[in-house]
């Protein structure tokens, strides 16, 4: 994404949503964000990520993270578009529980390098890729995903990666492979023993390995 790297403030853009006008910033509050974009509307695996993303907005409101969608058509297609999401859940009477710009112009898409340029719509004019970008409640980048227009989103890994975010953001800790919440940590390497030992009164434990070196360091948050 030319432009935006982790650590980055993201950009405080104006748009156009289902909700009205928002800034983003004053949208987010002190609150984490996920800002998830699609390739178009009335599409058919666009539709199902925005319907299991409807499904557990619970768990993302739970972890205090709110959700916004974009994709490259109107307001008002995307609340027609909304009602056939919800649909898809057997939820046709609910409102979808997030927002989704409205970006048209593809202004934004291009500002975030979120364009797709194997795929097109039927003028010839490239769609948004599967973008996930989550933002810290300093504003800063914190992570994003970058997936093509034909491959669908695991919404359970994003889950997983934003309780990573959430805990190594307040511990000197690092998450392994696989890691979920409830399993081990690993200290980061920084931290001396003595250090690690007065950090984590659940004590730590290191494998040892042929180099010797005391590395791989594990402890239970």
């Amino acid at each position: 994404m030319p432009g935006l790297l982790l650590g980055d403030e993201f950009p405080n853009f104006d748009a156009d949503t289902t909700i009205g006008r928002i800034k983003f910033h004053d949208f987010l509050g002190s609150s984490w964000g996920i800002l998830f974009s699609h390739p178009r509307d009335f599409t058919p695996v666009c539709t199902t990520e925005l319907a299991c993303a409807a499904k557990i907005s619970d768990e993302f409101k739970k972890r205090g993270v709110k959700m916004i969608a974009l994709s490259i058509d109107s307001v008002e297609d995307h609340r027609n578009w909304s009602k056939d999401v919800m649909a898809f859940n057997s939820e046709a009477e609910i409102a979808l529980p997030f927002p989704i710009i409205a970006d048209d112009k593809r202004e934004l898409s291009v500002k975030l390098g979120m364009l797709d340029p194997d795929e097109r719509d039927k003028d010839g004019m490239p769609l948004t890729a599967r973008c996930v970008f989550v933002i810290g409640p300093d504003k800063k980048l914190k992570l994003s995903i970058l997936y093509p227009a034909t491959t669908g989103r695991n919404f359970n890994e994003i889950l997983r990666v934003i309780d990573s975010l959430q805990l190594t953001a307040q511990k000197k800790v690092a998450t392994p492979v696989d890691w979920k919440p409830g399993d081990k940590v690993m200290v980061i390497p920084s931290l001396s023993e003595a250090e690690a030992a007065a950090l984590f009164p659940n004590g730590v434990t290191t494998k040892e390995v042929p180099s010797g070196k005391k590395y791989l360091r594990y402890t239970q948050p």
